[in-house]
């Protein structure tokens, strides 16, 4: 399903515009209930979304480890982006280098109850798609600054005060968390995942995963992995710089979690964009540490 058809399933996504430059104790939530995005303690706010650069330029990034999930995705060269997910009670004060949105991006936040998007910019013939919705809600840009100490164009952050007013509280994606290991995988104390020109490290020391991007350590950590293999295609919405992937989240593949140091080959299906994703293990739901989960779309 591409971009425009996802939007029209019923799950619309709130965009928040950019500058247009190119293509029994407490939890981190606090509280009784469990948020659907961590498995922690508090249900989770309202969902802002954000799309984040990753080149070695815009290394180290702001605000990921604040993040409920982390997607990364492949973008032109088979590089990567990051989309970095949060939900209204746990904002950093500031995310980015802030980048460009894709038609990858509106399929997957399709699964998400009308979620704030904060990017900036997108191809030419992708932004009026956006514009002339009639399910898409638009704010103003004056959220974005430019920090002096990168170079343009990974310098864009936003101020993430007051982005996510107006956008659909989190709902469940399909995501399961359990504190107890489940049984059976393997142990793996180091896993990698890889897109044509980008690779992805995650190395177990406990409580938690190191990310290494692109052969690099950096800041970040994560409680849960998911590598989810899809299949990638060219965007509709073409650009005049080369081919535009597509990661395809509305399907089935196959896929590994990684968690407490070990690993678990598991199956994921999505049957529809509003549909939620599923992963199994020997059949039956897998089920993530509680706490940041990254997600890497390897391409199948």
């Amino acid at each position: 399903m591409d971009g425009a058809k996802a939007l029209r399933a019923g799950a619309a996504v709130a965009l928040v515009v950019g500058l247009a430059v190119g293509c029994s104790g407490q939890g981190r939530h606090g509280g009784a209930s469990r948020s659907v995005l961590t498995g922690e303690e508090g249900a989770a706010g309202r969902v802002l979304a954000v799309k984040v650069d990753n080149v070695s330029a815009a290394r180290p990034q702001t605000g990921l480890d604040d993040a409920d999930l982390v997607y990364a995705i492949e973008v032109e060269g088979g590089l990567s982006r990051l989309m970095a997910v949060f939900d209204s009670g746990h904002l950093p004060a500031t995310v980015g280098p802030v980048r460009s949105a894709r038609e990858t991006d509106l399929q997957l936040l399709a699964g998400y109850d009308r979620p704030a998007l904060a990017f900036s910019g997108a191809q030419s013939k992708l932004l009026p798609v956006l514009r002339s919705s009639d399910i898409v809600s638009r704010t103003g840009t004056g959220a974005f600054f430019r920090s002096p100490g990168r170079p343009a164009p990974h310098n864009e952050y936003v101020h993430t005060k007051g982005l996510s007013d107006g956008a659909g509280a989190a709902r469940d994606i399909g995501l399961r968390f359990a504190a107890k290991m489940p049984a059976g995988g393997s142990p793996a104390a180091v896993t990698s995942a890889s897109m044509p020109a980008a690779r992805f490290t995650f190395t177990w020391e406990a409580p938690r995963y190191r990310v290494a991007m692109d052969g690099s350590h950096t800041p970040w950590t994560a409680d849960s992995v998911i590598v989810q293999r899809v299949q990638v295609k060219e965007s509709r919405f073409r650009s005049r710089t080369g081919f535009v992937p597509f990661s395809r989240t509305v399907g089935a593949g196959s896929g590994v979690v990684l968690r407490d140091g070990r690993s678990y080959g598991v199956r994921w299906s999505r049957p529809t964009a509003d549909a939620r994703t599923t992963y199994t293990y020997n059949g039956r739901a897998m089920p993530l540490h509680p706490g940041r989960t990254w997600i890497v779309l390897e391409p199948a």
